[in-house]
Order: C-alpha cells, then structure tokens, then sequence
C-alpha cells in the first residue's frame, strides 16, 4: 500500500511540475490572461497572469490514475467514476474561462448556467454509483458511529446539494496565490489515509494522484503566482473532493475537513444578505436621493466585513497572501486529523 501511495504522489508531482513551465508559456503565447475584477483593485498586479493553468494537475491526475489502476488490472472503478466527474466539472470550468477571455472581463457563464451543469453531472455520477452497488441511502454520522438510513429520493436530493455546494465553495476558495490548492493538499491526504485503512485502493491511487499534483501545481502557483488554476482548476478540484467524499461513504465529513471552503462561502451569503437587508437610498447634505449617470437612486447597504470572501477580508486587514494561505491550510490540516478520529472506528 505505501509504495503505491509513493508511486501515485510521485509520478503525479514529477509530471506536473515537468509539464507546467510549457503550459505556462504555452498559455502566455495564446494570450490566456486572467481579468482582475474592478472591485479587487489590490490584485490589479496580477492582471493578464495566465490562466487555465489547473491543465498541469488535471493531466498528471488523469495520466496517473489510469495507468496506476490498469496495472492494478483495471481494479478501480470508483477512481475512474471520481475522476470522470471531475473532468466533466473541470470541462463547465475551461467554458466559463473560454467565456471569460472572449469577452476580455472576468465573467463568463452564468450562476444559473453553472448551476443545471453542475447539478446534472452531480445526478449521473449518484446514479452511476448507486447502479455499481457503490451507494446506499445513509449518512454515516462522523464521532457518533452510527449511520441514518433515509429514502432514496431525499438522499438523492441531500447529496446532489452537498457535491453541488462543495463545488461551488471550493471556486470560491480561489481567490488568492496557492489557497485552493493548498487547503486542498491535506484535504486529498486525508482521503489517502481513509482509503487506505478502508482497503479502498481506487481511493487511494485517486486521492494520491491527486495530492501529488497539488504539490507540483503550488510550484508554480504559489505567492507570486507565475499562472493561476483558473475555473478550469478549481471546478475540478471541487468534483474531486466530493466525489472521494462519496466514493468513501463519508459525505457528511465535508463539513469538516472542508471546514474552509464551508466558512469562504458562509462569508459570501452572510455579505450579501446583510448588505441587500439593509440596503437604503443614499441621501445627499440636503436629504435628497443620490443619483446615478442613468438617472437610477443610488442605493447602499452595510457590511459585515471588509470584503467577501474572507480571504479579501483578511487581507484588508493587512494580512499577506502567504500569511492568509498558510492558516487556512493548517486550520484545514488539523480538521483533517479531527474528522480522522471521527471515523477510524468505523474501519477498526
């Protein structure tokens, strides 16, 4: 088991880290630079960085989980059904990104669009697992060691939310210099570890690949970042935790072990409630209504912080990249031990 996990990590962090100066360039030459939106004015330095650049990973992964589990003699369809859902999520990714440098601004494909995509590809992976015998209508409760049997419809629905949820959060994650892909890394050794005191070898050669690929993308990734993932990256790494989430039975855990991503998005709809709640015309010295060029009042709420998510929040509170980055991936990296303690009894 442990020359497997080292090969996986090892061949994927090699091939990553060989392949990424060419895409790098490979990307500058096609002009695949990313639009810095007009409201993050502090990252207007990195204006055009190449972009798209989460291919290095998603090659690495792909090359390594198929060649590892056909020398396992074609043993690992959850691998394959975990990395066929994030291809397909990194896919939604790469047209948002298209999208986006067509239009040479930082909106592409719209939330609703994202979302059916999204939820379809959530659907047909349950249903694959479910018809595999991969898949049971229960919720294995972390700590408590029991499971919670419920029908399948309401399970369905359940986890379609769940894998759609962790998707978007882990986007929103992507926010800075290296912090997806390192709140990912120990998110992915976890699932190393699950996978291997479960006797889940596909998991295993999964999530190995997948943490061997991280740690080569960060090469490049991290602060200053010489190209970033893009949606094409993070839409992948966002299929590839929930789907080893569900490959494990272990759903619910994402809660946890994805303690950051949960608390990214929280900030987002906390934000954004908060301001539309308390959202009123803006009055000049006479008490009249503002205006704006079209002639439309003008109208501002409050704010719970600075900026949302809340890496932008830290980082106006004068923060680093690197700072901000390296806590949120140690504050994931014990959330990881915790959830470890949480469900060890379960293989024991």
């Amino acid at each position: 088991m442990m020359t497997l996990i080292a090969v996986s990590v090892l061949a994927s962090f090699l091939i990553t880290a060989a392949i990424g100066p060419f895409l790098i360039q490979y990307l500058r030459k096609m002009n695949f630079g990313q639009k810095i939106l007009s409201y993050v004015p502090e990252h207007a330095g990195k204006q055009n960085t190449p972009t798209m650049g989460g291919f290095m990973f998603i090659i690495s992964i792909t090359a390594v989980t198929l060649v590892v589990n056909l020398a396992l003699n074609g043993a690992g369809v959850q691998s394959f059904t975990v990395l066929a859902l994030s291809l397909c999520y990194g896919v939604i990714g790469f047209i948002d990104d298209r999208t986006k440098i067509r239009k040479a601004e930082n909106e592409g494909l719209t939330s609703w669009q994202k979302f059916a995509l999204q939820l379809a590809l959530a659907l047909v992976f349950l249903t694959v697992l479910r018809m595999g015998g991969y898949l049971m209508p229960s919720l294995y409760i972390p700590f408590a060691g029991v499971s919670l049997d419920i029908p399948w419809l309401i399970y369905i629905v359940i986890a379609a939310f769940i894998m759609v949820g962790c998707n978007n959060a882990v986007n929103l994650t992507d926010g800075l210099d290296g912090l997806a892909a390192g709140v990912t890394l120990p998110v992915a050794v976890y699932f190393i570890v699950i996978g291997a005191i479960s006797g889940n070898l596909p998991v295993v050669v999964f999530a190995s690949a997948l943490a061997g690929g991280l740690a080569g993308f960060l090469i490049f990734n991290f602060n200053p970042a010489k190209v970033f993932m893009g949606d094409t990256g993070s839409l992948f790494l966002g299929g590839a935790v929930a789907g080893l989430a569900f490959a494990c039975d272990q759903p619910l855990i994402l809660a946890l072990v994805g303690l950051i991503y949960v608390i990214e998005t929280l900030s987002d709809i906390i934000q954004v409630g908060y301001y539309k709640m308390t959202k009123k015309p803006v009055l000049d010295e006479n008490g009249n209504p503002v205006r704006d060029a079209k002639g439309n009042i003008r109208m501002e709420g409050k704010r719970v912080f600075r900026k949302a998510p809340l890496h932008h929040h830290f980082q106006l509170c004068g923060w680093s990249e690197k700072k901000i980055v390296l806590i949120f991936a140690a504050i994931t990296a014990l959330m990881c031990v915790l959830s470890y303690f949480g469900v060890a009894p379960r293989y024991q």
